[in-house]
């Protein structure tokens, strides 16, 4: 394999709480050395000047629709959309059709995945076909390759069988990943509020995430499996988060940027983009996010990247939940996050790439001499607006279309390849050509 010299780059390792002006020595796909200067011959340069180099980010919720909606997005796409975002690692759910909760839907996902850019890891669901009656065999998903078990939206709402599933999930080092919807209180359109009763429209209380957080925090035994909550988005919930990790509870949980930029008055356009579940809520629970953020409640920044056909989303009543995410997710963090003061950029990146890749226990998240070189370079200033048709997801669902973010990823590299460079792909030409 070829060796890589990065140089003249701002170089951010929240891991070790770096952040030098540098080089980075990539040889035979691995993190060298990083120093102040350095000199190699033969080795082919890349000029960061200007640039930040980072950990490559971590994103440990999306859904790539594969198996079963591939119309909607697939591995590869999903795939090339990750690399433009700066993600050189991603953990798929297992909401699939069919739902991946056995070794042969795991082997499915293993060879798909041989021919993405990125790391793709699987979830696997934490009971067959995601229908909240039996435990699928933990050994036989971790042997075959599962990084975590998840009934992602479609929560186990029978408590004995969730209790079991963190007993079994601790025998197996699986992590478990968990939606926190009571489904009693499920069923609307968005967040049940003063937006949601002028639109006419049935809400989803704020309840009905509450109801199921403050469950699943009861669950979590001292000795027993660590816990990680979805995509929170509520005041009461990150309450509840927070006390819980007080009292020394294994648990973790993560946000996604829509919950910190948006609110439910988006919805007051009908526009379907502005969907997701959990729903968008209000300013006062935005602003709570943002306080878990900063405080240290939130562990990790996710996507849930969740791509939707043009015409699925037509309709503002009938249309499925979920938006896309993972080529402006960075971009959001510093527009929102760090420009602001809220936190700063190595925390952000530390949400994005280190904290993840600890919480499920892979590789990444780390530029230190011997790690593999997954790493990003970007523009901290740059100023660019959202272009649904620029996107390279299948779908063009999402919520930040026409608006104007600061923070623009340029390089992308995994295993010391560059799969992403943004300069070469405004001119027509990528990387693999």
């Amino acid at each position: 394999m070829r060796t890589l010299l990065i140089k003249n780059v701002r170089v951010l390792d929240p891991s070790c709480g770096r952040d030098m002006l540098g080089s980075i020595l990539i040889r035979d796909g691995k993190i060298e050395s990083v120093e102040e200067s350095a000199e190699v011959e033969g080795a082919v340069l890349l000029d960061g000047c200007g640039l930040t180099a980072a950990p490559g980010l971590v994103d440990m919720h999306v859904h790539f629709r594969d198996p079963g909606q591939t119309y909607k997005e697939d591995l590869l796409t999903g795939a090339a959309a990750a690399a433009a975002g700066g993600v050189t690692s991603v953990l798929c759910m297992p909401n699939t059709a069919p739902a991946v909760d056995s070794e042969a839907g795991l082997a499915y996902i293993k060879e798909k995945s041989e021919k993405a850019k990125i790391h793709i890891y699987q979830a696997a669901a934490i009971t067959r076909g995601l229908q909240g009656k039996e435990l699928t065999d933990f050994a036989e998903l971790k042997h075959a390759g599962a990084a975590a078990v998840s009934d992602d939206g479609r929560p186990v709402s029978d408590d004995g069988l969730m209790r079991a599933a963190l007993e079994q999930a601790a025998l197996k080092g699986l992590p478990v990943l968990s939606h926190c919807e009571d489904l009693a209180l499920a069923g609307g359109v968005m967040h049940e509020g003063e937006t949601s009763r002028a639109l006419g429209v049935k809400g989803i209380p704020a309840a009905a995430e509450d109801n199921a957080t403050a469950r699943e925090l009861s669950l979590i035994q001292p000795d027993g499996c660590p816990l990680h909550i979805c995509h929170v988005s509520t005041a009461a919930s990150f309450d509840m988060i927070r006390k819980a990790k007080a009292e020394g509870k294994r648990v973790t949980c993560e946000t996604a940027p829509h919950y910190f930029v948006f609110t439910d008055q988006k919805l007051k356009g009908k526009n379907a983009n502005f969907r997701m579940n959990p729903p968008l809520r209000t300013e006062s629970d935005r602003e709570a996010v943002i306080r878990a953020i900063a405080d240290g409640t939130v562990d990790a920044i996710a996507t849930d990247h969740a791509p939707h056909a043009p015409e699925e989303k037509a309709n503002f009543v009938s249309a499925p939940n979920g938006v896309l995410g993972l080529e402006t997710s960075l971009a959001a963090g510093i527009t929102y996050l760090v420009k602001p003061g809220h936190i700063t950029l190595l925390r952000l990146l530390e949400l994005m790439s280190t904290s993840p890749a600890r919480i499920l226990g892979i590789s990444g998240g780390t530029l230190k001499p011997g790690a593999p070189a997954d790493i990003i370079l970007f523009s901290m200033e740059e100023k660019w607006t959202v272009d649904p048709e620029k996107l390279h997801s299948k779908a063009r669902n999402t919520p930040f279309a026409g608006m104007e973010l600061t923070g623009r990823v340029k390089y992308t590299i995994v295993g010391g390849n560059v799969i992403f460079n943004e300069e070469a792909e405004h001119h027509g030409v990528h990387p693999a050509d």
